[in-house]
């Protein structure tokens, strides 16, 4: 594991140079093109753009899910072009919290089940304090009572609260939320976003994507994509 020496540890990411190129059918689709951002701890940031724009290629370049054709990704100080993909996967378990739009919970297993496996799987918490920090979890983002559900009993908003403590479970200081409130009612949304509100307030670098205008407006700053570069 490679750390950066130029002070890009002082930061939440960063990416510099930034670009990510795709062949089909002897063609070449660029996706991103020379991107240059910095994300900062303790900031809310969202990213948004007309579909194609490039904003899920990018979150796949802050999260390690692709890799850049060319320049740099660094998370926490680390370069993530340094890491193979073993150890690309355990960095992005303890360093970076995915929200999807979909939750992707574990339909068998209970709500805390969700949140304790996280941890189980990554094992950056101690065993004898993973179900203290599930409980905590849970309590904060207001679903103590439904701990024991499985998540086909929860409404869209809980299973969205339940996807966000599981991706807080390993305690990240980045946190990605992909299209958070796509599916929800605008009341419920409004709490979701509180929530992610607050983990930037807490200190981590909380970035999300969405086509909501009143979700960017939240947020401390909008990054606008237009053809796979930031505009």
């Amino acid at each position: 594991m490679t750390r950066n020496t130029h002070g890009d540890h002082d930061v939440g990411a960063v990416l510099r140079g930034v670009t990510r190129a795709y062949e089909s059918g002897g063609r070449t689709f660029t996706a991103l093109s020379n991107v240059e951002l910095t994300l900062r701890p303790g900031e809310h940031v969202a990213i948004v753009g007309r579909s194609g724009s490039g904003k899920s290629t990018l979150l796949n370049m802050l999260t390690g899910i692709d890799r850049p054709t060319s320049g740099t990704v660094t998370v926490a100080g680390v370069d993530l072009g340094t890491l193979s993909e073993g150890a690309l996967a355990t960095f992005r378990g303890r360093h970076i919290g995915i929200v999807f739009q979909f939750f992707q919970l574990i339909p068998t297993l209970s709500v805390r089940e969700n949140v304790l496996l996280a941890m189980e799987l990554v094992k950056a918490i101690a065993p004898g304090e993973r179900a203290d920090r599930a409980t905590h979890l849970l309590e904060s983002v207001g679903l103590a009572p439904h701990a024991d559900k499985l998540p086909a009993a929860l409404s869209g908003g809980e299973q969205q609260r339940a996807a966000i403590a599981r991706a807080l479970a390993n305690d990240p200081p980045l946190l990605v939320a992909d299209e958070p409130t796509g599916n929800l009612d605008s009341e419920t949304a409004a709490a979701v976003v509180a929530l992610l509100r607050g983990q930037a307030r807490a200190g981590k670098t909380v970035v999300v994507v969405t086509h909501d205008p009143s979700v960017a407006a939240g947020c401390d700053r909008v990054v606008r994509l237009a053809d796979g570069r930031v505009s």
